[in-house]
């Protein structure tokens, strides 16, 4: 179980800022990105939650912005759709919030 834990780890490092409880919490939930972002601040330590875009079928899978914990909403320029295996598209979530700000 560790040696699995340590490979999702090496493709998204901010992982090693989760507990393995939460982690496996997350994997698990993968393909349900709105519990995966309930750990989004333990990953990025500004970051509080995604603006999901609501009129997509549940569960959400496209975001068009952040909101950090001080409640400062942020805009995608363009929104980002995320699918595929959590830790693939967590590094995809990283690369928007790289590029808008």
């Amino acid at each position: 179980m560790n040696d699995y834990l340590e490979q999702k780890k090496k493709i998204f490092p901010r992982f090693y800022f989760v507990s393995n409880q939460a982690l496996l919490d997350i994997l698990s939930n993968g393909n349900n990105p709105e519990i995966v972002g309930r750990y989004l601040g333990d990953c990025f330590d500004g970051l509080k939650s995604m603006d999901w875009d609501k009129d997509e079928p549940k569960p959400w899978k496209k975001s068009n912005g952040m909101i950090s914990k001080e409640g400062e909403y942020i805009p995608f320029n363009g929104s980002i759709v995320l699918n595929g295996a959590v830790e693939n598209y967590l590094n995809d979530v990283q690369e928007k919030m790289r590029i808008t700000l």
